[in-house]
C-alpha cells in the first residue's frame, strides 16, 4: 500500500509508492526532501495536514521559546528525529504562535509530546525527555 507523506515545508501531500525509499523522496510540489533527519517547525495549517493526511505516525513536540525545559529538550528531539524518521514524522508546534491549536489539543504544560496515528492521538507525555527516552516512548506506543 502506498504511503501518504505530507511535506513539512509546503504542506503538499505526496504519494510514496511501496518499495521506494522514503529517505530519498522529494516533494512533488516544492522539490524539497520529505525527510531531513530533523524535526520541522509547522504552522497550524501544516500541522493539521500532517495529522489528517499522513499515513505514517506523527510525533509532535508542543513547546514555547520562553520555556527552559523545552529549549533543553530541543536537541534531544532533533536526535530522536534522526533515528525515527522516515518511519515517524517529527514536528514542532510553537504553543505561543499557535495558541488556538494548543488549546484545542488541551495542552496544559510544556514541553508535551503527542503521538498521532491515523488522525487520532494515541499517546501523550509531558515533561522533558532525553533522545533515548523519546525514541523508546515512541516505539512503545506504536
Amino acid at each position: 500500500m502506498d504511503q501518504l507523506i505530507v511535506c513539512p515545508h509546503c504542506g503538499a501531500t505526496n504519494r510514496l509508492p511501496d518499495g521506494r525509499p522514503a529517505s530519498a523522496a522529494k516533494c512533488g510540489k516544492c522539490g524539497v526532501a520529505l525527510f531531513g533527519g530533523h524535526p520541522a517547525d509547522v504552522s497550524a495549517a501544516i500541522f493539521s495536514r500532517h495529522i489528517e493526511r499522513s499515513t505514517i505516525p506523527v510525533l509532535v513536540d508542543v513547546w514555547a521559546p520562553w520555556c527552559a525545559p523545552c529549549r533543553m529538550m530541543a536537541p534531544a528531539f532533533a536526535a530522536a528525529a534522526a533515528e525515527l524518521e522516515p518511519q515517524v514524522r517529527l514536528v514542532k508546534l510553537n504553543s505561543d504562535v499557535e495558541q488556538a491549536v494548543a488549546a484545542q489539543l488541551g495542552i496544559s504544560g510544556i514541553p508535551t509530546l503527542l503521538l498521532f496515528r491515523g488522525g487520532r492521538e494515541i499517546a501523550r507525555q509531558s515533561g522533558a525527555m532525553s533522545a533515548r527516552q523519546i525514541v523508546q516512548w515512541t516505539k512503545q506506543h506504536l
